[in-house]
């Protein structure tokens, strides 16, 4: 896999059935590794590492019903309080960040609610935070460190 813009982290990485694996420390479990995967365990990394957020507010690959469809989100890592703090929506390097991908992100979020978005595809990192009272997002340098 491509070296991306986020620092350096030590993966756990196997070989398995002819494909490699890595360590997802949110699921407790080895995952095939594929683009959007690695860009994934490096936003969670930099979550816990670098933003300090807690691995137990950190929520990976859950399932969300929009307009009766099922869809999956990236990342959310939640408030100690439970309420949604941030939502990550992850690409594979080779893909484009697009209005396409901002849409899906707030369509997402219509139902989630969080605080902050960031949309990254490993190469290129957005981030937002929301003001749901003008219904609008203003773009950040990045997302605020934990903090209780």
């Amino acid at each position: 896999m491509r070296p991306l813009n986020f620092p350096a982290y030590g993966f756990r990485l196997k070989n398995s059935e002819n494909n490699i694996h890595i360590f997802d420390a949110i699921r407790k479990k080895f995952v095939v590794l594929q683009p959007e995967e690695w860009v994934r365990q490096h936003v969670v990394n930099y979550l816990m590492i670098d933003k300090k957020y807690p691995m137990s507010l950190i929520n990976v690959e859950k399932q969300l019903t929009i307009n009766r469809m099922r869809k999956r989100y990236d990342v959310v890592v939640f408030k100690p309080d439970g309420h949604i703090d941030i939502l990550v929506e992850c690409k594979g390097p080779k893909i484009e960040i697009t209005q396409q991908t901002f849409d899906q992100i707030a369509r997402y979020n219509l139902q989630l609610q969080a605080n902050y978005l960031m949309v990254t595809n490993g190469l290129e990192h957005y981030y937002c935070k929301m003001d749901f009272d003008a219904e609008k997002y203003s773009f950040l340098t990045d997302i605020p460190d934990f903090s209780r």
